[in-house]
């Protein structure tokens, strides 16, 4: 009997050294996948920008002075204006966390992508002034309207497919972005047109003599993201990602003419659903914490 039980004692640990060591083996080949529980990524590539954009026709704001006697309103719309915003590339450096092996939180910045804004249609008030007071902003030499740097960090929350020793992994996200614009500079013609055909005018009619300036601006958005893609493991360090992002992006866009002595001549504004379409191409690093 002692025998017997010294022989199931023996069998017993051998099982369970047995199924330590698979254990462990198992637990040796899953650190050796780049994208599991604990994991971090850190990755760079570039980002196109494609926006699918739509405008409303601008809305103008005067201070007409007298020219009020002249019949030039202080509010209208210029029907058939439009705005639309060019493509771009940018640098982008990522760095994600994999809560679990499926689960990964990520985050996205970069260098701020540089944007062109076009425009298309006349702004001029309605009666006999408008024939004389007026700008084509479709007009070549006016065009690109503006210039403008985007910023736009983003949080996303990723699933990913498949086991994480799998050399290839699609996975999807969703997230949020807040985006704000430096550095809008108008065109100097456009701005010139601006200041001859509108400034001018309005500055005269308000009784301040002196030349115009013109300023553009952009109002922030936070947004949702929507994002897909696919990982492929080079190494187990290394690995490369392809991956395309929609952003429910909107902004409103202004441009104003201020008098020299700082009054508020004319306001023109016009709301823009950007609605960036971004694919993404980043080379991945996978590296451990010793915590």
């Amino acid at each position: 009997m002692k025998s017997k039980k010294s022989c199931l004692a023996i069998v017993s640990a051998l099982t369970m050294s047995a199924t330590a060591a698979q254990a462990q083996a198992q637990a040796q080949d899953d650190s050796s996948a780049p994208y599991a529980a604990g994991r971090h990524v850190v990755q760079a590539g570039f980002f196109h920008i494609d926006t699918l954009d739509d405008s409303q026709p601008l809305r103008t704001r005067l201070s007409p002075g007298l020219g009020a006697l002249a019949g030039i309103q202080e509010e209208f719309e210029s029907e058939g204006t439009s705005a639309s915003v060019s493509t771009s590339n940018a640098l982008a450096l990522t760095y994600s966390y994999f809560v679990t092996d499926h689960l990964a939180i990520k985050l996205e910045g970069g260098i701020p992508a540089d944007f062109k804004l076009y425009g298309n249609g006349v702004v001029q008030p309605t009666g006999p002034l408008g024939q004389v007071i007026n700008v084509d902003l479709g007009a070549p030499e006016n065009n690109p309207l503006a210039k403008v740097k985007q910023w736009s960090p983003a949080i996303i929350l990723q699933y990913y497919f498949r086991d994480p020793r799998e050399a290839i992994r699609p996975y999807v996200g969703i997230g949020a972005t807040y985006t704000w614009f430096t550095d809008i500079k108008p065109d100097a013609d456009f701005e010139n047109a601006l200041n001859q055909q509108f400034g001018a005018a309005l500055a005269l009619a308000n009784l301040n003599l002196g030349p115009t300036s013109v300023k553009a601006s952009a109002a922030d958005d936070f947004a949702p993201i929507f994002n897909a893609g696919v990982n492929v493991d080079l190494s187990k360090r290394w690995s490369l990602s392809g991956s395309l992002s929609y952003t429910l992006l909107k902004t409103t866009a202004n441009i104003t003419i201020d008098a020299q002595n700082g009054e508020r001549l004319a306001t023109s504004r016009t709301k823009l659903d950007l609605n960036p379409l971004v694919m993404a191409l980043l080379v991945g690093y996978r590296f451990d914490l010793p915590f």
